[in-house]
């Protein structure tokens, strides 16, 4: 813990429709290139790499931290970018925090997106969110974040900054329990991910 007189000064933030906060301490992104896997159909993934280019951007977060450890927040945007691979629409890799009980909280800037949820013996919940609506994601949920839209899905998150990310549970499961995949008209829906062999840590 910080002495009394090595305090971090408050920070301002501004948040822009397209993602981009004045007052970020740092940033990242993720390629089409990084997401081998990630979706059911691979043949579809390898054409739009062939098609895009593996450097296509695919999401970018910047983020706001001050401090670490218990008590300290991360503060963030998301920018997921639109478009399919198949059926599926695009998606971040997803996490649990590695401190499993630590929540994080989404709010919807721009656009149009579904917060898909697991938790790790399975039980799946899919909600959408639209400009001024948000997602409390409870501690012990997977989770991760699908634009369903035609534009970038913009949104603010804050969680615990001691709660740490495990991204391999998803991928070790083989995905998540559910596709978020489209309707066939405008719109989204669900279907059981053949793919999913369930979550370490999960009871026998």
């Amino acid at each position: 813990m910080k002495p009394h007189d090595a305090l971090s000064d408050p920070a301002f933030l501004a948040l822009a429709s397209d993602g981009v906060m004045t007052g970020a301490t740092g940033s990242y992104e993720k390629l089409l290139g990084d997401l081998a896997g990630v979706y059911l159909d691979d043949d579809a993934y390898q054409e739009a790499v062939a098609s895009f280019g593996a450097e296509r951007l695919a999401y970018r977060v910047e983020v706001n931290q001050l401090d670490e450890g218990a008590g300290a927040l991360i503060i963030g945007t998301s920018t997921v970018l639109p478009g399919r691979v198949g059926d599926e629409f695009a998606m971040t890799r997803g996490h649990l925090h590695v401190k499993a009980d630590r929540a994080e909280l989404y709010y919807c800037i721009s656009g149009r997106g579904v917060m898909l949820m697991d938790t790790v013996a399975g039980d799946s919940r899919a909600i959408q969110m639209t400009p001024g609506e948000a997602v409390h994601v409870p501690g012990h949920w997977v989770h991760r974040s699908v634009n369903v839209g035609d534009e970038p899905l913009v949104t603010l998150f804050c969680y615990g900054a001691d709660a740490g990310q495990d991204y391999q549970i998803i991928a070790d499961a083989g995905g998540m329990v559910q596709l978020v995949v489209t309707d066939g008209q405008d719109g989204w829906t669900t279907t059981p991910n053949p793919r999913h062999v369930g979550y370490r840590g999960a009871a026998a």
